[in-house]
């Protein structure tokens, strides 16, 4: 049996990091959802960037956004909230049958809100109202100044897919917005049966950057090779074992008695960029309940043909500790790493963002 097929009798599901119009309309999409188990899609500005600049799928609407007299973020935001409905209607089956928990579609605010409260809250409110959708995920930054974004959109009904998280400290600020957000509902009186979020915890970016720094003392401490490929897992590993705390204290318990629905952790950046590694090495070791592993088609492809499907996520949390406590005793600061990757990772938005603006522009003007 595909192990892709039963990841969900283990509490996990898979969702696709890739989203183009021309699997929407060849109905290649609608196939992963109905025959290989597909169960939600998130979107970036570098897939979009990827989607609409290599591709002459989006011409006639571009031509057509272009001549209703909208500038080029405009123009953007009108083939990407049509990819977005269109998508969200082939997950609708998945959303339905979910009870509202799953079949979900991720639609990003500009990158370039990542450090921006009160507009993030702004452009979340307007993209929803847009798509129109209840399977719609906002995409907002886990940043200090995304918290409080995020507590809001949710408090007002609206799905959030928390992105950019490396550390547990900002997971743990996350899930505390997550709660209050659904206490405030409770408290105003409102429902909190239909409000979604996913907590999206990044893997492979961690190891390429600590791993830079292990070979930088592998000669004077030759054991920091040992150590190499395994603080993303181990750091998950953890944020799962946090997650966990967290959904069993009193405090959530009264919140699921409501109908509310679990704040699940989604494995983002899980492409293996070490060729040395493992091609599923961050799908195999985290597989367990209220999982969401995000995966580009080189790795859905990798782990149908030679996955373990297996409930592992809470295996070999004693080495986790041990492994994190081994980095951080050759002077390896992760708490500095993570702040740098949270930089790092809004840049690497942003850059794909401004690309496509011009390539946008460029193609409006030759229009």
């Amino acid at each position: 049996m595909n192990p892709l097929l039963k990841l969900a009798d283990l509490g996990q599901s898979y969702w696709l990091d890739n989203l183009t119009r021309r699997m929407i309309e060849n109905g290649e999409l609608k196939a992963r959802v109905e025959k290989e188990g597909l169960r939600g899609i998130t979107s970036n500005p570098s897939i979009f960037s990827k989607a609409i600049s290599k591709s002459e799928d989006y011409t006639a609407q571009i031509r057509e956004a272009r001549a209703a007299g909208g500038n080029v973020e405009a123009v953007y935001e009108a083939l990407a909230t049509s990819d977005i409905r269109n998508a969200c209607d082939i997950l609708r089956p998945v959303f339905d049958q979910s009870g509202g928990s799953d079949g979900f579609v991720s639609l990003e605010v500009s990158p370039r809100l990542a450090r921006d409260t009160e507009t993030s809250i702004a452009e979340g409110r307007r993209l929803w109202q847009a798509v129109d959708r209840p399977n719609l995920l906002i995409k907002i930054p886990g940043t200090k100044e995304g918290v409080p974004a995020i507590e809001q959109l949710l408090f007002e009904g609206i799905n959030v897919n928390v992105t950019l998280l490396f550390s547990i400290d900002s997971y743990q600020a996350v899930a505390e917005a997550h709660m209050r957000a659904l206490e405030r509902r409770v408290a105003a009186g409102q429902p909190i049966g239909a409000v979604a979020s996913v907590a999206s915890f990044f893997l492979s970016r961690i190891d390429v950057l600590i791993d830079g720094l292990l070979k930088e003392r592998m000669a004077e401490h030759p054991q920091a090779r040992d150590l190499l490929g395994k603080a993303g897992i181990a750091n998950a590993k953890l944020a799962y074992r946090q997650f966990k705390r967290s959904i069993g204290s009193a405090r959530w318990q009264a919140l699921a008695a409501k109908g509310g629905h679990v704040q699940r952790m989604l494995w983002a950046s899980t492409s293996t960029k070490n060729p040395d590694y493992s091609d599923v090495m961050y799908v195999d070791a985290l597989i367990g309940p209220h999982t969401v592993n995000t995966l580009p088609e080189e790795t859905i492809t990798a782990f149908a043909d030679h996955g373990t499907a297996a409930n592992t996520v809470e295996d070999g949390m004693d080495d986790a500790v041990a492994t994190m406590a081994a980095i951080a005793k050759l002077g390896i600061d992760f708490a500095k790493a993570t702040r740098q990757l949270e930089d790092e990772g809004i840049q690497k938005f942003i850059d794909p963002y401004d690309s496509l603006m011009e390539a946008l522009e460029r193609r409006c003007a030759s229009l």
